[in-house]
C-alpha cells in the first residue's frame, strides 16, 4: 500500500502500551496516528516515545475521527463491546484486545455488524504468535510423538497480594484470569485440535479477599484425546509450560515466550535480529521411541513474532491475504469460557454445541 493505515489506539494502560503500540509502530505500512491517554504519565510517556502520534482524551475523538482508518480497542473488557461497536457503526476496521466480549450474545452481534457494514473485526490474539506455541505446534505437525492422547498447558503467575483498585480483580464480567490468560490457552487449542465435544471446568478464588477467578483448570474432551488447560496466580515454582504425550513418546517445555519481558523492558522488535529468540535452557525436551530405540532431543524453540498479528491486519485491510484472527475464532474463545462456567456450577461435564 502506498498509503499508510492510520491506527487510533484506544487506552494506554498496559495493553496498549506493552502489546500494542510498539508493535504497531515496528510494522511498516501502519502508523500509529493517534492515541487516548488520560492519566499525565501516560501522556509523558506517549510524548516521549511516539512524539508524531496525536493524544486525545476520549475515545470518540478516535473512533469518529475521519483520519483514522483502524481503531484499536486496548481498554477493561467492561468496554470491549460498546466501542467495538461504536467504531464499526462509525465505519471503522476494528482490533479489539482479548477477550472479545465478555458473553457469546455480545461477540454474535459485533461479528454480525462487521460483515454486514462490510468492515475488518479481528481480536488481539497474539498468543498463536508464541514462541513456545509455535513450537509445540511444529512438534506435533512432525508426527514423531505418534498419536497424541493427552496436552497440557499451563499459564501461571505469582502474585499473591491483590493489586488495589484493578478490574480484573474484581468481581466484574470478563474479570479473573480465566479472561485473561485462560482466553489464550482456549484459542491455542482450538487451533491445534478445533472444537470439543464436552468441557469440565474448575474454578476458584484462591488469594485472601479474592473476588475473581485466581486459579482455573479446563479439561476439554476430543476424540481419544485429553487437552488439560490450567492457569493460577499463586505458582511460585513454576511447572511445565507445555506437557504432550503421544503413542510413541513425551514432548516437556518449560519457559515461556521472551517477547512479553523485552515489551516490558520498553524494547522494540523493529530492526531487533533476536526478536522473540528463547534461549537454549528454554528449549523443550522431546523423548520418543523409535525403531526400538530411546531418542532424546532438545527442540530448539521457534521464534516469537508479534509483529506478524499487525502484518496479517495490514495485509487484510488492503486485500492482500485473508484474516488471521477471525471474529467467529475469537467467539468460541468466549463461548468456551461460557461453557466452563455452567460446568463449575452445576459441577457436571457440559456438552459443547458451537
Amino acid at each position: 500500500m502506498d498509503k499508510p493505515i492510520n491506527v487510533g489506539l484506544i487506552g494506554f494502560g498496559m495493553a496498549g502500551r506493552v502489546f500494542h503500540a510498539p508493535v504497531i509502530a515496528a510494522v511498516d505500512g501502519l502508523r500509529l496516528h493517534k492515541v487516548s491517554a488520560r492519566k499525565p504519565e501516560q501522556r509523558e510517556i506517549l510524548q516521549a516515545r511516539y512524539p508524531e502520534a496525536v493524544i486525545v482524551a476520549h475515545a470518540d475523538e478516535i473512533i469518529h475521527a475521519e483520519d483514522i482508518d483502524l481503531v484499536v480497542v486496548a481498554t477493561s473488557n467492561e468496554v470491549h463491546h460498546s466501542l467495538t461497536q461504536a467504531a464499526l457503526l462509525a465505519g471503522k476496521h476494528v482490533v479489539v484486545e482479548k477477550p472479545f466480549t465478555n458473553t457469546v450474545a455480545e461477540a454474535d452481534e459485533l461479528v454480525a455488524l462487521a460483515k454486514a457494514r462490510g468492515l475488518l473485526v479481528s481480536v488481539h490474539h497474539n498468543a498463536r504468535w508464541n514462541s513456545d506455541y509455535l513450537t509445540v505446534k511444529k512438534v506435533i505437525e512432525n508426527g514423531r510423538l505418534g498419536r497424541l492422547v493427552s496436552f497440557e498447558a499451563r499459564y501461571d503467575r505469582f502474585r499473591n497480594a491483590l493489586k488495589e483498585n484493578a478490574w480484573r480483580e474484581a468481581n466484574l464480567p470478563g474479570s479473573g484470569i480465566l479472561y485473561d490468560l485462560g482466553a489464550h490457552l482456549i484459542d491455542q487449542s482450538l487451533q491445534l485440535f478445533g472444537k470439543p465435544e464436552a468441557i469440565n471446568a474448575d474454578l476458584r478464588t484462591q488469594r485472601p479477599g479474592a473476588q475473581a477467578v485466581d486459579d482455573f483448570e479446563l479439561i476439554l474432551h476430543y476424540p481419544q484425546l485429553k487437552v488439560s488447560l490450567k492457569g493460577a496466580m499463586l505458582v511460585k515454582e513454576p511447572s511445565p509450560r507445555y506437557a504432550l504425550y503421544g503413542l510413541d513418546g513425551a514432548f516437556v517445555k518449560y519457559g515461556i515466550d521472551p517477547q512479553e519481558a523485552a515489551l516490558k523492558a520498553g524494547e522494540s522488535p523493529k530492526g531487533n535480529p533476536n526478536w522473540g529468540r528463547e534461549p537454549r535452557d528454554s528449549w523443550g525436551k522431546l523423548n520418543v521411541l523409535e525403531d526400538g530405540v530411546d531418542v532424546i532431543e532438545y527442540i530448539e524453540s521457534e521464534r516469537g513474532n508479534y509483529p506478524a498479528f499487525y502484518r496479517n491486519i495490514r495485509e487484510a485491510i488492503a486485500g492482500e491475504s485473508g484474516l488471521a484472527v477471525k471474529p467467529a475464532e475469537a467467539r468460541d474463545v468466549i463461548y468456551v469460557i461460557e461453557m466452563a462456567e455452567r460446568s463449575w456450577a452445576e459441577r457436571r461435564t457440559v456438552d459443547l454445541r458451537f
